[in-house]
Order: structure tokens, then sequence, then C-alpha cells
């Protein structure tokens, strides 16, 4: 026989085997022990939770002819026949692909005719929300007075959109999510019976991972399990399958953006990347982490909510002391909206690097809440004493100089003892010669402000390393050399600059267009 999945091949087959759904199993069991059965009911919840499993479970019970406390039998006729999918008393019908008014019309028309064997007849609509307007129109009335042999049991997970008239017509049972508890110990009783050997950490990261879902850890345990067939199945293993992240990274990850280290945050992004981390979830799992430790700043009894070890509780409190609540909420909202952005994103990695980067820089953001992170980044360097070396150094880049070329700190800029006369003349007709440039030199010529250094050189000042790294290169610099050449006869050494960011043209450099228009000559001694 070929493999079954793990979901299909331990499918409850009693109410007895179904998890984490007291509530419902003991109110139908009840129904059926005092032949109070409804005639349509309606089970909603979210994806792998029991709904269609209980409804096939409450189909044989109906149906069996030896039921016990409430529970099918599971030994008789009925109840093999509909176990092994052949009997004709149970209809199942997916409504995804069955949605139109001539399926409902068949329906219809079957229902008149009584069950072959057994009481009842039973119709379980699978995804009900997927009808059409006119398909729940047409099953109104049916649903309304069917023959007292005919069940309906619809099932969905969305239930708003199915419309009231049906929803008034039916018993409405809510399936909730699942705990993880529940789910840990449902996968440790397969576990044992399949005859593996998995770590306890790997099972709890297992259920956690189901979302509440019975199904879903089922088959994330089924493919884990596959990847290490023959051994024991780690939890380091099973992040390694899933593509996901452990604790310990998401704790290096937080510390390093508290301490704004953009290049250590950069390189961890980078480190998972090369191991294969899926992005999204690693987004969506560093969002849990930033959750559990807002848990814990909340309150100090937090213990039972949070679904971790005592070392990484341990880890959680120390750091909600690094960290204020405001930031912390800033935070989660960044790593909220990039989950959703990464299902839909291209460039999955960028995105993380901008979100992380925004954490980092706070002063990136204009959203309110990120005022008072910002004030902390400006206090932490007034005490490192970040601002005070700045305003102490006053530095001047040279373009194609040698790195971290520096000039002495001036009290102000003053220009050599004469100006020279060539220099004088392309100052005046500066504007006009660059008229001439090439497209791209024009455009940036045009930001550039003159002044002028020693032995009769004359400085072009960029506003920015951009636009100095362009006009600095050696083919545009040989272009203004010719420009000025061709204007005065004569070549004149020239010197690209820039002005240091934050600091202004006046604080380093002379402007000599500004005095040369005001008429201020500058004779020799």
């Amino acid at each position: 026989m070929s493999y079954m999945a793990l979901y299909r091949k331990f499918r409850p087959n009693e109410f007895e085997d179904v998890k984490g759904q007291d509530a419902i199993v003991r109110t139908l069991k009840n129904q059926i022990e005092a032949d109070r059965i409804g005639h349509a009911y309606l089970f909603c919840g979210t994806r792998g939770t029991g709904k269609t499993t209980v409804a096939k479970i409450f189909a044989k019970a109906v149906n069996c002819e030896h039921p016990v406390d409430g529970s099918p039998c599971g030994e008789c006729a009925v109840c093999k026949a509909i176990a092994a999918g052949n009997s004709m008393n149970v209809i199942e019908i997916d409504a995804a692909s069955n949605n139109g008014v001539d399926n409902i019309r068949e329906i219809r028309e079957e229902v008149a005719y009584r069950p072959t064997e057994g009481r009842y007849k039973v119709y379980i609509i699978d995804e009900v929300h997927m009808l059409s307007i006119g398909a729940f129109n047409a099953l109104l009335k049916t649903l309304e007075e069917p023959p007292e042999y005919v069940i309906f049991i619809l099932a969905t997970t969305e239930a708003h959109k199915i419309p009231v008239t049906i929803l008034s017509r039916c018993q409405r049972y809510d399936f909730k999510r699942i705990s993880i508890e529940t789910i840990s110990a449902r996968l440790q009783e397969l576990i044992n019976k399949e005859g593996w050997d998995v770590e306890e950490k790997a099972v709890r990261y297992i259920a956690r991972m189901g979302d509440g879902s019975m199904r879903d850890a089922l088959s994330l345990l089924d493919q884990c399990a596959a990847f290490y067939i023959g051994q024991k199945l780690t939890y380091d293993h099973v992040l390694e399958v899933l593509g996901a992240v452990d604790t310990e990274v998401f704790s290096r990850l937080l510390r390093k953006i508290l301490d704004r280290d953009v290049h250590s945050v950069v390189e961890i992004v980078d480190e998972l990347v090369m191991q294969g981390r899926e992005l999204s979830q690693l987004s969506a799992d560093f969002t849990w982490y930033l959750r559990n430790l807002l848990l814990v700043r909340s309150s100090d009894d937090m213990e039972d909510v949070l679904d971790v070890s005592s070392e990484n509780l341990a880890r959680l409190k120390e750091e909600a002391q690094m960290i204020e609540d405001d930031a912390l909420i800033r935070y989660i909202r960044v790593f909220s909206d990039l989950t959703s952005q990464l299902k839909y994103s291209t460039q999955k990695r960028v995105m993380l690097e901008v979100a992380l980067i925004k954490l980092c820089r706070p002063a990136m953001e204009t959203n309110p809440d990120t005022l008072l992170d910002r004030l902390r980044a400006i206090e932490e360097k007034l005490e490192n004493g970040d601002f005070m070396e700045n305003a102490a150094r006053e530095r001047i880049v040279y373009v194609n100089g040698p790195e971290g070329a520096e000039q002495e700190p001036k009290k102000k800029p003053e220009l050599p003892e004469a100006l020279n006369e060539d220099v004088t003349q392309v100052a005046k007709d500066f504007r006009k010669l660059t008229s001439d440039a090439s497209p791209m030199l024009r455009n940036y010529l045009k930001q550039a402000r003159l002044s002028a250094g020693e032995g009769n050189r004359l400085l072009i000042v960029l506003p920015d390393a951009v636009g100095a790294g362009v006009v600095g290169t050696e083919e545009h610099k040989e272009e203004i050399r010719n420009l000025i050449e061709s204007k005065i006869g004569k070549k004149l050494d020239i010197d690209i600059r820039q002005v240091e960011e934050g600091r202004r043209f006046e604080d380093s450099f002379v402007d000599i267009e500004k005095l040369i228009n005001m008429d201020i000559v500058v004779e020799d001694d």
C-alpha cells in the first residue's frame, strides 16, 4: 500500500479521538443520546480544527446500529461503509467546485428518496461560503423544511460570507483554535505509535507553527520526519527544514538594533539569507518575539501565557529592561507592516533591511511614535560626546585626494595674499564659460561656487559628495582646463572640493565671485 499522510492515517474515527473541541463534541453526543438531532448544522472555524472530521463522525453516529454513549461503534456494516466512503447515505460535496444553482437542484431532487440503509441521509457541504447567491437561494427552502430523514452539515472557514437567511436556519458551532499543549500531546502520541525519535523541543515548535491547526501541525511533522528518515529529529533539524530561525538569533538581532549597529544588523540578515531562511517567516517570528517582550514588560506574571523555556524567559526579562514601551510598540508596528508587505514583494531582503535600518535610525521616520526614540538617539550621542567631537573638527574633503585628508581647524577662511589676474578673469566669466561644457558637467557646475587656493589655484567647490565625485573625475577636470584655456589662452591649475556635510560654504571658503562682483580688489603688498 502507498504511503498515507499522517493527518489522513490518524483521522479520528470516534468522538473520543477529537482533540480541542470538547464542548462541541459533548453537545453532539448529548443530542444523539437524547434523540434530539437537528436537521441543519453549521460548523465554522479556522482550517484544520476538525470540522469535516466531526461531521463524518456525526454522520456515522446518527446511522450507527449500536452507538456507544453517542459515538459510533465502528463495527457495524453502516459504520464500516461510511468509513470506507462506500455509503450512499453520506454525500460529501465540495462547494468550491460545485457552487452553481444546478448542483443544488440535484440535491433537492435527491432528498426525495429515503436512505437505502440506516436512519438518515447526511449531506456534508464543505466550503459552503463558495456557493453562489443563486445556489444559496435554491438551498433555502430545502434547508428550512427538509424531509425527516435528511440532515445538512455545512462547513466553512468564512461564516461572515454566508447569507443571514441560511445562518438562521442552522445550529451554529464555532470550532476554536487548538492549544499548543493539546497539539503537542497529540503529536507525541502519534510519534510514539510511529516509533520515531523526536526531541521534545522540536515537537513544541512544530505545535506552535501549526497556529492552532492540528492538520497543519501533522503536515509539518510529516515533512520534517521525511527529511530525516532514520535519524533523531532535533529542534535544529526542524528549523532547517522549515526555514525558521532560533530565538537566540532574534535576541542577538534585537540587541544590535538597540545598539544602533546597522553594520552588525545587516551582517545577521546576510547570514540568515545564506542559510536559506524564509524571510517572510523570519519577519512573522520576530514580530512574535517582540510581542513576548511586550508581555514581559507589561506584567511579572506572564509565564503561563508565554510558550517559552525558562532560559528564553530569563533572556526576555533581561531584554525587557533594555527597551522602552514606546520603542517596542514602534518595532511591532514596523514589523507587522513588513510581514504584510513581504507576501507580495519580489525584493524581500531589501524590504527587511530597510525596516531594520529604520529601527536603528529613528530619524529616518516621520511618524509621531518615533519622536521619543529620536530624542533618545540624540541623548545617546550627547552622552557619548559625538556632537562635541564633530564640533571640534572642521574638515574639508579633498576629491581624489588621500583618504581621510584633513586641514587644521581654522578660525576664518582667508584669501591668498593676492588674487592672480587669470583666476580673477576666469571667476568673472565662469558662468558663461561653463555654458559650453558637456550636458552632465554643465548641470553640476551650475551648483558650484568658486574660491582660491594657494599657488593661484582655482577651487571649484561642489555642495555634496556626488557632485564633487562627478566633476572631480580626470576627464571632467581636463574638460574644464580646456574651456579655461580657450577663454584666456593659457592653462590654469584647478582643484575640486566639496562642502562637508552639515557645514556651510562660508565656514571653509571665501566666495571670490561675490568679492569680484562687489568690486573688491585684492592687491599685492
